[in-house]
């Protein structure tokens, strides 16, 4: 076991929401062996230092590499006394990264990240497994029901690094969102690579729609919103249970990618255009309020102009609520990577990244547009200068627009929902007033 005295840990969080469930996991059991924790990748005065890393794209494993050596230096300039990296980076590169940087302690990969429990000498105790130690604002929590992914994407690191498809049983989930509703919190963002993959491999059946109705019972919590579906075989139960439960928020991420089907087909995605469609159809008709978040993946190997302008089409014709695109890059270990040629330009990629962004643009303003005049239901996240930031059920923390209230109108409460008018909008934020509060549990 490392010293008593040094009980100040500082773990950094890179990367994406899954990894912070990860951190927050691994802070509880820290605090729960009387360390002192942070996790301010700024903090100067812990003697303990541990990165949870991303290794899944090229600018993200930089951004880890960058950490870990300032966190080198640090530590041999006397600053921190142990330095320990885990997550995904970690877990793809840790026999390089322990002949590049011997500085670091010890690497732990994402599948095994919770060794460095015991390297810390914390306790190994079943009954901390549903604690976390929050990262975010108290009102709202990632809740990650599964790891590791089955569909394994032409293109995708993922299942190289994070491995098969693995759900977490239904009630170990159930008592950490009764202890994350105990401490406070009123949101849950559910995550997994796919969440509608969720049970197979426990329960022989895609349980999805039955863990969400048991979310729903759980007192405390007023939103449950639905990140990272796959479109390929959508539960129709899922749809059904959006649909009836007040409580989801009629808001789902379910990256397309493309729509092309020489893409779909070279990108080995498990669905065709008129299957995409037929999907979005069947959503919209079953909840024609459903706010739509999707990410599109251009200058994939061989995408011609024709599939390009396809594309195009259908981001014209869906009129996504939110949507994010990127230029693809080569993943090594990746089918894509080691069957395909990256033969379009860098030039081309980015120039198709700027025309769907610049006609997505158009799209949400006028989208923005044809909510003035309404009245939404908005939880309040924080204060920025002059204006309260709050989001509707429409909108994700961190990734999607927000509605901007006048401070000077009344105080308003970090956690807490409000009925606000939406007065003025703009490409990618609204502005409104209260008009009356409701009622708080």
């Amino acid at each position: 076991m490392l010293c008593s005295v040094m009980k100040k840990i500082n773990v950094i969080t890179l990367g994406c929401s899954k990894n912070t469930v990860d951190s927050e996991h691994l802070m509880a059991r820290l605090a729960a062996a009387d360390y002192q924790v942070v996790f301010d990748s700024d903090r100067t005065d812990a003697k303990i230092v541990v990165i949870n890393t991303c290794g899944f794209i090229g600018d993200a494993k930089q951004e880890s590499i960058e950490m870990i050596l300032r966190a080198a230096a640090a530590k041999q300039a006397g600053k921190i006394e142990k330095l320990f990296v885990i997550g995904c980076l970690s877990e793809r590169y840790a026999d390089e990264l322990r002949h590049e940087i011997p500085e670091v302690d010890d690497f732990f990969g994402a599948r095994t990240w919770d060794g460095i429990i015991r390297a810390l000498g914390a306790a190994e105790d079943e009954t901390l497994n549903t604690i976390r130690h929050l990262t975010t604002p108290r009102h709202y929590a990632y809740l990650k029901i599964s790891e590791g992914c089955n569909w394994k994407c032409g293109y995708c690191a993922i299942p190289l690094i994070r491995g098969e498809h693995r759900s977490i049983p239904m009630e170990e989930l159930e008592t950490e969102a009764q202890n994350l509703a105990a401490t406070g919190v009123r949101e849950l963002i559910v995550i997994a690579q796919d969440t509608t993959y969720y049970g197979i491999d426990l329960y022989g059946k895609r349980m999805l729609a039955e863990l969400l109705h048991r979310l729903c019972r759980i007192e405390g919590i007023e939103w449950i919103r639905l990140h990272y579906a796959y479109p390929a075989g959508f539960p129709d139960d899922v749809i059904e249970v959006m649909a009836s439960e007040p409580k989801i928020c009629k808001y789902l991420d379910i990256p397309f990618q493309h729509i092309s089907d020489a893409q779909l087909s070279s990108m080995r995605r498990r669905h065709n255009k008129a299957e995409a469609y037929t999907l979005i159809r069947r959503l919209r008709t079953a909840i024609p309020d459903l706010a739509l978040r999707t990410t599109l993946l251009v200058g994939y190997p061989d995408e011609t102009e024709r599939d390009f302008e396809e594309l195009l089409d259908f981001v014209r014709e869906v009129r996504f609520e939110r949507l994010g695109v990127f230029a693809y890059s080569e993943e090594e270990g990746t089918y894509s990577a080691e069957k395909l040629s990256d033969n379009i330009p860098e030039t081309i990629k980015q120039q198709r990244v700027e025309r769907v962004m610049a006609l997505q643009n158009r799209i949400a303003a006028e989208n923005n547009q044809r909510r003035v005049g309404s009245t939404e239901r908005v939880i309040i996240d924080s204060r920025q200068g002059d204006f309260y930031v709050g989001r509707s059920q429409y909108d994700s923390p961190e990734v999607d627009q927000e509605i901007l209230i006048p401070a000077t109108e009344q105080r308003l409460f970090r956690g807490r929902f409000y009925d606000v008018q939406i007065e003025s909008a703009t490409d990618y934020d609204l502005y409104g007033a209260i008009k009356k509060r409701t009622p708080q549990q």
